[in-house]
């Protein structure tokens, strides 16, 4: 799918929408004119990798999803200090104000994709064309609205809600109300149980379609969805139909965000790069088709990567966390001692911390230019559905299959598959408390930096657990307000139907 996305996002603008410049020169922005466009199987393609494009930019994927961590306390902003990404300062420290440039670009990030993605099931089922290929589309499309919508609702709470494409935007489509989060979610479960109905299993795809949206995508979203929703059942259900689709844990760890073993058998959906750029387009464009978070993350001054602006540092909390032998460790981070990247010697004065990723690098030999990196981010892993399975499980009370013993990273119980292939012990007779203590840890650490712990920890104890967690790590400014972020006050100010969240 890497060469696809390269060239049809650029046939999507300029097809679909009578040229890029054109179209953004219209008023209104949403109009879209179909004249010439989506006649044929060649267009509804065309049209479906366009609503996968804005998942790789730094709005999204390429910068602050993964920024999350630092707000939730793994790391810390680091890059050039003073005012070097305040807006994620702010946000980490609870400081943040209608007017943070990170609230905005979450706000703004999922908007285009939602739109082409809505474009796609308005038109796509009047084009004449192959069934399979047909469904397949709108399967994809689904997906995508669902997961743009997950992003959002989470992030802010109630948004507004937009399922149509008008060829002519009335008022109430330009200028939304804000829709309750419940109708939302409503929204999000059934675009993605559609999707699952639609999609086909990951192992049919060609290669060069390897990385769409599949059947175990959405099978593995959902379950996520159903677990913030606190609905287990539904959880281990759809968690166990992913494992029915074949899932299995990769042997080494680094195989996830490898760029030569990425889409493998762990990996449910990654966000696709294939290491080129507009260089005039920078971070802060929309061309980019390169992964920006070896740069951003690589040791600054260090020249260990190509780039290297020595973001999203570890703390010393969060590395204390490791169990002696975690093998994850050396894989993930960077600290003075440990082992070697490629071939050069980590030096504690890289970083604030002392502490660096090491996650997402990738040497000079595969990305010789800060703009060159073709590593996937990944979205969504075999790992964490194992970890929501073994979650769900134990809320039900099912707390002994939560902790079951693991024959293999392959066969047994879901928590202690993750741990045996961590070099970890297995976990036995916990309580449900306990357990559910251990899960958590867990889930820090086999998914650290990949964007997932603020969702977490927002999510917790229907929302109880945030203020103290925070607070243990010293971020005493946390409130409950803060387990949402502000609406842009530019938006509001452009769109009067808009309502700001409570305490901001």
């Amino acid at each position: 799918m890497k060469s696809i996305l390269k060239y049809t996002a650029a046939l999507l603008l300029v097809s679909s929408l009578n040229s890029c410049e054109s179209y953004l020169d219209r008023t209104p922005l949403d109009t879209i004119n179909p004249q010439n466009f989506y006649q044929t199987q060649t267009d509804a393609i065309a049209a479906i990798n366009g609503a996968y494009q804005p998942l790789q930019w730094p709005k999204l994927y390429n910068f602050q999803i993964w920024g999350s961590d630092i707000w939730a306390g793994n790391s810390i902003v680091g890059a050039g200090g003073g005012t070097d990404g305040i807006g994620t300062q702010d946000v980490s420290n609870f400081v943040h104000t209608t007017a943070n440039e990170a609230a905005l670009d979450l706000w703004r990030g999922p908007s285009p994709g939602i739109l082409r993605a809505n474009v796609v099931l308005k038109y796509v089922p009047g084009i004449e064309m192959e069934e399979n290929l047909k469904n397949r589309i709108l399967g994809e499309a689904k997906f995508l609205r669902g997961l743009y919508y997950f992003i959002l609702v989470r992030a802010f709470g109630d948004v507004p809600l937009i399922t149509d494409a008008p060829d002519t935007p009335t008022n109430e489509y330009l200028y939304p109300a804000r829709t309750p989060k419940e109708q939302v979610y409503n929204q999000i479960v059934q675009d993605l149980t559609e999707a699952m109905e639609l999609l086909p299993p990951k192992e049919t795809y060609s290669d060069a379609d390897v990385g769409r949206a599949s059947k175990g995508a959405a099978a593995g979203m959902l379950a996520k969805v159903y677990l913030t929703l606190g609905n287990y059942q539904k959880t281990v259900e759809l968690c166990e139909q992913v494992t029915a689709l074949g899932y299995t844990l990769n042997e080494d760890y680094s195989d996830n965000f490898n760029p030569l073993t990425e889409n493998g058998p762990e990996s449910l959906f990654e966000v696709q790069y294939v290491g080129k750029v507009n260089t005039a387009d920078f971070f802060g464009g929309n061309e980019q088709m390169a992964s920006w978070v070896s740069t951003f993350t690589g040791p600054r001054n260090s020249g260990m990567v190509a780039g290297g602006y020595g973001w999203n540092q570890p703390t010393q909390e969060f590395v204390n966390q490791y169990e002696t032998g975690d093998l994850r460790k050396d894989k993930t981070i960077l600290y003075e001692g440990g082992p070697t990247f490629d071939g050069q010697e980590y030096k504690r004065s890289y970083s604030m911390t002392g502490y660096n990723l090491r996650k997402f690098l990738v040497p000079k030999s595969i990305s010789p230019e800060y703009n060159t990196n073709p590593a996937n981010f990944t979205v969504l892993r075999y790992a964490d559905v194992l970890l929501m399975q073994a979650e769900a499980l134990n809320e039900l009370g099912r707390t002994n299959e939560a902790q079951a013993p693991a024959s293999s990273i392959h066969s047994g119980g879901p928590l202690n598959r993750v741990r045996l292939r961590a070099g970890l012990p297995a976990i036995s007779g916990l309580s449900q408390s306990a357990l559910r203590t251990a899960i958590r840890k867990e889930r820090r650490l086999e998914l650290a930096f990949e964007g997932q712990h603020w969702f977490d920890i927002i999510r917790y104890d229907n929302g109880q657990y945030f203020v103290p967690y925070l607070h243990s790590l010293g971020k005493t400014n946390a409130a409950a307000r803060h387990m949402v972020l502000p609406i842009p006050q530019q938006e509001i100010d452009a769109n009067q139907n808009l309502v700001q969240n409570t305490g901001y």
